[in-house]
């Protein structure tokens, strides 16, 4: 059966992820974690080469695209779903999607680097403007501040000649936002719908789910995480960043029948 909802897989090629780290930062691993996604009905695999759990230390533009570029073009080679690369550094993605990448994921909405929209015009590719800030404070109602933050993405974005309906938001759950801000957007989702875009959700095995059910080992909270996954959907949500695929799927394929019929 066909999901309205599109998964994407996460695959970390980092050494200190806070969920998977070192897990599947080898080529072959994560190769064969790739093909497993495929299997399990992935539409996307985001591959990032830089942790951006909080506390990350920046890494050189060198390093992420060594860690990231020979498993870009082992599976650009292959049947495999849309590559979306994962990075906050216009010269890396420039490569990466020379190199094969389909998706542009950028987790701060083109407005750290002033040369990622002017990437993704010249590729034409699917853009995913994340919110993001420095620190978790907000002089004004949270949902409002994210509006206007991600009003100044998209005018950055078509002002680049990045193709409109290429544009896709990501609120950015867990980013510049504390346990309790996260649960505030979770609740409120819809109201970014009002803006007009297609939303991606990456709500999976993150700390403030894990404050609510107990579990501190990330890889325990996928249950926790499906849960936000099916609110998400029903709220409008189009497309899923998760680390567990198969589990996403099967609560989706259910959670679409009930909606839908």
């Amino acid at each position: 059966m066909t999901l309205r909802t599109k998964i994407m897989g996460i695959v970390n090629m980092t050494p200190d992820s806070f969920s998977d780290g070192s897990h599947y930062n080898d080529l072959q691993r994560a190769l064969a974690r790739c093909i497993q996604f495929k299997e399990e009905g992935a539409d996307y695999l985001d591959i990032g080469g830089e942790s951006t759990r909080p506390g990350h230390e920046e890494i050189s533009q060198d390093e992420e695209l060594s860690r990231i570029l020979p498993l870009i073009k082992k599976l650009s080679a292959m049947d495999m779903p849309e590559l979306s690369i994962d990075s906050q550094k216009a010269w890396v993605m420039e490569r990466a999607l020379d190199a094969g990448g389909d998706v542009l994921n950028d987790i701060w909405g083109f407005q750290k680097d002033s040369a990622m929209a002017k990437v993704a015009a010249s590729f034409q590719v699917p853009s995913i403007l994340m919110h993001n800030q420095d620190g978790t404070h907000y002089d004004e109602d949270i949902i409002l501040s994210m509006k206007r933050f991600f009003t100044q993405s998209i005018e950055l974005a078509l002002r680049a000649g990045l193709k409109e309906e290429l544009i896709i938001l990501d609120p950015g759950i867990g980013f510049g936002k504390n346990f309790e801000q996260n649960w505030i957007v979770l609740q409120r989702i819809s109201e970014l719908k009002e803006l007009g875009f297609p939303l991606l959700l990456g709500t999976s095995r993150k700390g403030f789910l894990g404050e609510i059910s107990g579990e501190k080992v990330a890889v325990n909270r996928d249950h926790a995480t499906l849960a936000t996954s099916i609110h998400a959907v029903q709220h409008g949500v189009e497309i899923l960043r998760v680390h567990n695929v198969h589990n996403t799927r099967q609560g989706i394929l259910v959670t679409e029948r009930l909606l839908y019929g």
